[in-house]
């Protein structure tokens, strides 16, 4: 399991939603091998006086807080970071330096999924990458 969400302007999100969405969803795929069916993606979009940050940030600042089953490798963690990193910029221009991303492992036990604990779910990709 993998949950995105996204924090941003929101006359700066809006216009590149659907477009960042396939960048973050290509680079889950490539790097946690996740299946092309599988997206869970959600656009927190704000107003400039709720949605402060640093000087050195632009106007099309952006953090993506990913939420995932614990398993992954720190091989598969950082190619997802880069591969982010990668995709972001060159399908929307937003710059790395306007890009922060925090990945958050939980349990599967701590997750409830179509009315079950996430550990006793079947899943139809795998977790161990």
């Amino acid at each position: 399991m993998a949950q995105v969400t996204v924090y941003g302007l929101d006359a700066q999100l809006s216009p590149i939603r659907a477009t960042l969405s396939e960048a973050i969803h290509a680079a889950v795929m490539d790097a946690l091998a996740y299946p092309p069916d599988k997206r869970f993606h959600r656009f927190i979009r704000l107003d400039r006086q709720d949605f402060l940050f640093p000087a050195d940030r632009s106007e099309r600042y952006i953090i993506i807080e990913i939420s995932l089953f614990e398993g992954r490798s720190v091989e598969a963690k950082k190619r997802l970071i880069r591969g982010l990193y990668d995709r972001i910029p060159a399908a929307t221009g937003i710059t790395p330096q306007d890009i922060e991303i925090t990945l958050y492992e939980t349990p599967r036990h701590d997750w409830g999924i179509r009315g079950q604990p996430g550990d006793e779910i079947g899943l139809a990709y795998r977790i161990d990458v």
